[in-house]
């Protein structure tokens, strides 16, 4: 069950990522302080991983991403959101999940100049962030919650 909001809370955050080019922090910091309160609550995680597992990913997550944030390749909200998911889970899922979003980024800028023309307009509308001529800096949370699914799968 924990999975599940976890899975629901990254879609909210990939929807807005890839329509808007912005997560909002009412969505990273929110989550942030509710996997910070369980946490100190439950001395686990949200997925029931240690506390210490929780903090070495938090800051593990911090490491990963603040230099792309200073490079100007992330955004503040990309960062906000894999401390979160490294709050709220542990080491190994957010190593998978960041390889995992690694690889369907890559994959994506491979074969979106192929998909693109082909899928709706409708649908190219809500995700226009993702056109691979709109931007050189692709969103990272859709790729963050395919990375999420690619990390369970392997992990479970």
């Amino acid at each position: 069950m924990h999975t599940f909001f976890l899975f629901m809370w990254l879609a909210l955050c990939a929807a807005q990522d890839a329509r808007q080019r912005q997560i909002s922090n009412g969505l990273t910091l929110g989550a942030t302080v509710v996997a910070l309160v369980y946490l100190l609550w439950n001395d686990t995680t949200w997925i029931g991983a240690s506390a210490q597992q929780g903090v070495f990913a938090f800051l593990l997550a911090a490491a990963m991403t603040l230099p792309g944030y200073a490079m100007g390749r992330m955004g503040a909200g990309d960062v906000k959101l894999m401390a979160a998911l490294g709050l709220a889970t542990d080491t190994l899922h957010l190593l998978g999940t960041f390889i995992g979003a690694g690889v369907v980024s890559v994959l994506w800028l491979l074969i979106a100049p192929k998909v693109w023309p082909l899928m709706s307009q409708r649908v190219r509308a809500h995700v226009r962030w993702l056109d691979p001529k709109e931007s050189k800096n692709q969103p990272f949370a859709p790729f963050v919650l395919l990375g999420l699914l690619l990390s369970l799968a392997w992990i479970h």
